[in-house]
This record gives C-alpha cells, sequence and structure tokens, in this order.
C-alpha cells in the first residue's frame, strides 16, 4: 500500500539534509594526481595538465603517455556537481597550460574556477567537442564509443600543447581506442546475459540515458528530476516514481557511491524491491581506479543485480 503521506515527510528530512551536508557528501581536500597510462620520469618544464574529474584524468592520461602528467581538479570521491574549490585548487588551475572538460557548463564550481584563472593563455581541451545533445545529456562517458570521441579531442589538444609529442599522443590514443572498443564488446555480452523484460534501470538523477541507449536498457525512471545530482525531488514525483517501479517490475535502484541511501531505501520500501548502493559515475573510487574499471565495476553490479 502506497503511504505518500511518509514520502512527503521524508522528502522534508532530505530537503533540510541537504542544506545542511550538500545532499552529496563532496570530499574536502584537493585533488590529488591520478591516471593509469604509462608514466615515466617528465622532462624539466613539461606543461601542466589538470582535468575536471578523476576519471576523465585518467582518460587523458592514457593519451599522454610519459610525456605529461595529468591531474584532477575534484578529487577520487567527490561529486563534482557540488564540490566546492578550495584556494590551492584556484592556484592549481592558474599554474596549470591545459585543462580537460568534459562539457563547459556541466560542472559550474569547476567552470568558475577555470573562468577566473585570469588572462593566463589556458588551453581548455573539450573532451566532447563534436558530440550532439551535451545540454540535454553530458553523460558521454558512460558509452566507451562515446569516449571514442574524448581521445580524439584530447589527443587534438595535447598535439597543440606539444607538437613535439604527437606522435606519441597518437600512437597512445590509437592504443586506448582500441582498449575502449574492446571495453564495449565486454559490456554488450554481459548485458545479453540479462533477460530483456530485466533490462530496466532506476537511477538517483538522469545520468544513465546514454549507457541505457547504448546497451538497451529502459530507464523507468529518477528519484531526482534533473541530470544534476543537487535537484531537489517533488512529493508528487516520487508518488508516480514508485508506480512506475511497480508497474514496469524493475528490480533495484542504483545509488552512485557518496549519494545519501535514505529517500532510495525509503522508496524501495514502498516498491518491494532492493537498493545497490555502489555505483561509481562521476569519480573513480576504491576498486574502481581507472575508468575502464569504473565501468566494468558498474555493468557487473547492475547485472548481478538484474539476473
Amino acid at each position: 500500500m502506497n503511504r505518500p503521506w511518509m514520502i512527503v515527510v521524508l522528502v522534508v528530512a532530505v530537503a533540510a539534509l541537504a542544506v545542511a551536508t550538500g545532499f552529496v557528501a563532496a570530499g574536502c581536500g584537493s585533488a590529488g594526481d591520478t591516471g593509469s597510462g604509462p608514466q615515466g620520469a617528465l622532462s624539466a618544464g613539461a606543461p601542466s595538465v589538470i582535468a575536471e574529474t578523476s576519471f576523465l584524468a585518467d582518460i587523458a592520461q592514457n593519451v599522454a603517455g610519459d610525456r605529461l602528467q595529468v591531474s584532477s581538479i575534484a578529487p577520487i570521491g567527490s561529486d563534482p556537481h557540488s564540490f566546492e574549490p578550495t584556494p590551492q585548487d584556484a592556484a592549481k588551475v592558474a599554474k596549470a597550460d591545459a585543462v580537460v572538460m568534459n562539457s563547459p557548463g556541466f560542472e559550474p564550481p569547476i567552470d568558475k574556477l577555470i573562468s577566473g584563472a585570469g588572462s593566463k593563455d589556458l588551453l581548455v581541451i573539450d573532451a566532447s567537442a563534436g558530440l550532439p545533445g551535451a545540454q540535454t545529456d553530458p553523460h558521454f562517458w558512460l558509452d566507451p564509443t562515446k569516449v571514442i570521441t574524448y581521445v580524439d579531442n584530447i589527443r587534438a589538444g595535447f598535439t597543440k600543447l606539444d607538437p613535439d609529442g604527437a606522435d606519441t599522443y597518437a600512437t597512445n590514443a590509437a592504443a586506448y581506442q582500441q582498449r575502449l572498443k574492446e571495453l564495449d564488446g565486454w559490456i554488450a555480452d554481459r548485458v545479453a546475459t540479462i533477460p530483456v523484460s530485466r533490462r530496466l534501470l532506476v537511477t538517483n538523477h538522469e545520468s544513465f540515458g546514454r549507457f541505457a541507449a547504448r546497451y538497451g536498457f529502459t530507464v523507468v525512471g529518477t528519484i531526482l528530476p534533473s541530470a544534476e545530482t543537487e535537484a531537489a525531488p517533488s512529493a508528487e514525483g516520487l508518488v508516480n516514481l514508485v508506480k512506475a517501479i511497480k508497474a514496469s517490475g524493475a528490480p533495484a535502484i542504483f545509488l552512485e557511491t557518496g549519494n545519501s541511501p535514505d529517500l532510495a531505501e525509503q522508496l524501495a520500501r514502498e516498491a518491494g524491491i532492493k537498493v545497490i548502493t555502489d555505483l561509481y559515475t562521476h569519480s573513480l573510487g576504491p576498486g574502481a581506479m581507472t575508468y575502464i574499471d569504473m565501468m566494468r565495476w558498474n555493468v557487473n553490479h547492475i547485472v548481478e543485480a538484474l539476473t
């Protein structure tokens, strides 16, 4: 039996908690270096490169190889939507020669940090340039075939930054793109083990649309009515979500790491399903310290929950 009044009470409580804590637990330190690409001793005076997020830094590092060291602005474990840059982060951007962004406008706090870098000649590399639909759903990276375009854009940016490394960047990019194609095939094979009728996703916010489109899932609904993790849910929207879950037979709600599970667990009790709380979407984390490992982690958890 639905109990909308309980959801209303919980929405009020969650809203209050969001004001006090930011709804998503963000990391409180400056970003450290990240990346799994081949690295050696950098030459003196090598350009300084930063990326918006840890997973994007890893992708970029695979292209950079041992010619550049890529670090991330938002630290591992943080949600870049709610990330609050520190003075140390501002100083890091001010010293950088290039920054790799997922899509300008997607992470306002980081966009502001970059725009505040002053008159410095900062090369901004838009990883998703050329991919349509960034305004409606910028979560391109949850489809590895879209990351192939990221790699092309990053390679072109690094070649502009460091022309002498053009051959290295081209070789590294081609090798990493092959790994992305292999990842895409692996995901398709894993998803094929899920009955078509159970390829149903209920998520915290609107982030899995591109993943769903690539691999044949249906997004039943989301707790937050936005692509941003700080959007506020409504009581009516949550009641309708419970109805949609029951009508579809979706077996689980998928929650990203760092998000409060309280609301998802309440909805799951109302709908009689389970909550999976440990997906990585906007950051690397324990057990998923590269972009490819992050995707494998997520897919394995989704498959296990739906089969």
